[in-house]
């Protein structure tokens, strides 16, 4: 169940986009996820480097080549806020599937996405990605929490 706040006239057309670009993820398809994205758009993802600026879809294709079948996902504690010609969501999003070498992946991280409406369209603007890290010095990664 999504919470939608604020203007909610646009709340479908933005959880269509929005469902579209994930399905795209999950088929690994990399002119599909990038079509969803501005020109402008800013990524913090959880690879390196701290930022990704623009579309990237070839970086997309190098990393769909890692995975051995489709990339599943869910999201919980989502939340979509709408106001005029921008919006952001917010979720905890579970990504799951089998690397091309063998490992299983089941990882949940935090997920907020900024949205902009160009020409009466809805584009992701801005996309940050992010996993706790253990605050015990050590400065590892906290992979194996769950909602």
């Amino acid at each position: 169940m999504i919470e939608i706040i604020g203007n909610r006239d646009e709340a479908e057309a933005i959880n269509t986009t929005l469902a579209s670009w994930a399905s795209a993820l999950g088929n690994k398809d990399a002119a599909g996820v990038v079509r969803h994205l501005s020109d402008d758009v800013v990524s913090f993802t959880l690879a390196a480097p701290l930022v990704h600026k623009g579309k990237g879809e070839k970086g997309l294709e190098g990393w769909f080549s890692t995975w051995e079948g489709p990339i599943g996902g869910d999201a919980v504690d989502v939340r979509l806020t709408v106001g005029g010609d921008v919006a952001f969501w917010t979720g905890l999003v579970q990504m799951t599937g089998k690397k091309s070498d063998g490992f299983e992946v089941d990882l949940w991280f935090r997920q907020t996405l900024g949205l902009r409406k160009e020409a009466g369209v809805w584009t992701i603007v801005h996309e940050h990605t992010s996993v706790p890290f253990a605050m015990d010095g050590s400065g590892l990664a906290e992979l194996g929490l769950k909602p």
